[in-house]
């Protein structure tokens, strides 16, 4: 094959690879990219990534943050703009936009709008609400250097990480408990999203990333004011706090009790010799063994105290779970009699009865506040309540939440008898009769006692 020959075929290998590429999709550029990012990281355990913020302002990598900010929905920040509105602004007009202001460093993100969610014990939670344009901007940064800390995450994490959700958390709970480990320490938290030092996690950050432009970028995220009620609070510039809502906090939240699990994992320290384990959801953890001394408890304490955060001493616990149960993401952790065996015992994983009266509360709170729908709408309505919970709650060789379904069957049938048996919807067929049967048969309401997980 003569040189001039070689140079076409090449060419024509040149244009086929590059046709493939114009028809592959975002979701699937970002993939190869991260991916790369992914085995260099893993690869080299100490290489630290000095050019990364060249890809901030990729045209397909903002397409990609704008639709996954658009397929988690949320309400608009500080400046009104939802997604209506930039999509009749011009969304290929909006993004591009905002790519020129990372590429020419002049893009500055605006205050956080706080609002207050209630919570289930009366008391309410923070959330931060960024704009939608820097939700997209922290979502092309997270999905830059996420595949970089993703290659160093423990095992012992499952909060906020790709793959990984509660289910199996509380898998790996029970497989510790049945290997003997049932002394544990129910670790809480003081406000930990507020409470990250910013110059702490800056230098944890530094440790794999050198390119200083998205540091500078991070740390102004970290340091966006926050607007409530018409005034900044806690000054112009915050020095603490990740906001629980920002794209990016439950990674920098992940990234920095990276820590905490590298101390009990580390082969050579005193909580791996001891044979004590981890399981983290982002701020919330156990550890578990057959015996938590008190120098590992000063370990811990010690650890956070350096860290600038503390255990919540009211909410920490220390326990043997063979006697106490214990509660963790929303599940309550038993070591029952087994009524099949005599003498028997195994590790019962329900939902707890916090669990139980939330999702009576919404199915109460949806039938009370759409008192004339028709019989289809009242059983989509349910449904959607009914099957986040179950699918959450039900995990296969792992939870038995079969009394917890009973009793939300239940409440089910005396509700809906009581929702159609109300002077307003007597002109209702289902008046006087079976709702809760007719609705299952007819309509498709999830019974929750014969409801199949997914997966």
């Amino acid at each position: 094959m003569d040189r001039s020959q070689e140079r076409v075929e090449a060419n024509e290998q040149g244009t086929l690879f590059k046709k493939k590429r114009r028809e592959m999709s975002d979701a699937e550029r970002v993939g190869m990219l991260q991916e790369k990012l992914y085995c260099k990281a893993k690869q080299e355990r100490d290489y630290k990534f000095y050019v990364l913020y060249d890809k901030m302002f990729i045209l397909y990598m903002l397409r990609e943050s704008y639709r996954k900010a658009k397929n988690n929905g949320g309400s608009p920040g500080i400046d009104g703009k939802d997604f209506k509105y930039i999509e009749e602004y011009g969304l290929e007009r909006f993004l591009t936009e905002l790519g020129e202001d990372l590429r020419k460093q002049t893009y500055k993100p605006q205050a956080v709008k706080r609002v207050w969610i209630p919570k289930a014990n009366g008391s309410k939670r923070p959330l931060g609400i960024p704009t939608i344009r820097d939700r997209v901007a922290q979502g092309v940064c997270k999905m830059i250097i996420e595949p970089i800390y993703e290659a160093d995450f423990e095992e012992s994490s499952y909060g906020f990480r790709p793959e990984r959700s509660s289910k199996d958390a509380m898998g790996a709970i029970k497989e510790h408990l049945q290997e003997g480990k049932t002394e544990v320490l129910d670790a809480d938290l003081s406000s930990y999203f507020d409470t990250i030092p910013h110059d702490k996690l800056m230098k944890v950050l530094q440790m794999r990333i050198s390119d200083e432009r998205i540091l500078r970028l991070i740390d102004l995220w970290l340091k966006s004011p926050i607007y409530e009620d018409g005034e900044f609070k806690g000054g112009k510039k915050q020095k603490t706090g990740t906001p629980q809502g920002g794209v990016i906090s439950p990674l920098l939240a992940n990234i920095y009790m990276h820590l905490v699990d590298k101390m009990v994992n580390k082969t050579t320290g005193l909580f791996y010799k001891s044979g004590i384990k981890i399981v983290r959801y982002a701020d919330d953890f156990v550890l578990l063994g057959t015996r938590i001394t008190q120098q590992a408890m000063d370990r811990l304490r010690e650890v956070l105290v350096r860290m600038g955060l503390t255990l919540n001493e009211q909410k920490t616990r220390q326990l043997q779970a063979r006697e106490t149960p214990f509660n963790f993401l929303g599940f309550t952790v038993r070591y029952d009699r087994d009524i099949k065996g005599r003498n028997s015992r195994y590790w019962n994983i329900i939902p707890s009865a916090k669990s139980e009266n939330k999702i009576r509360e919404k199915l109460r709170e949806f039938l009370h506040h759409h008192g004339h729908f028709n019989p289809i709408q009242v059983a989509n309505g349910m449904n959607t309540i009914l099957r986040g919970w179950l699918n959450y709650f039900d995990i296969p060789k792992v939870s038995y939440p079969a009394m917890s379904k009973r009793a939300i069957r239940y409440y089910m049938v005396e509700s809906l008898y009581r929702y159609y048996n109300r002077k307003s919807q007597r002109r209702s067929n289902l008046y006087g009769k079976q709702a809760f049967e007719l609705l299952v048969n007819k309509y498709g309401l999830i019974d929750p006692t014969t409801y199949k997980v997914l997966g």
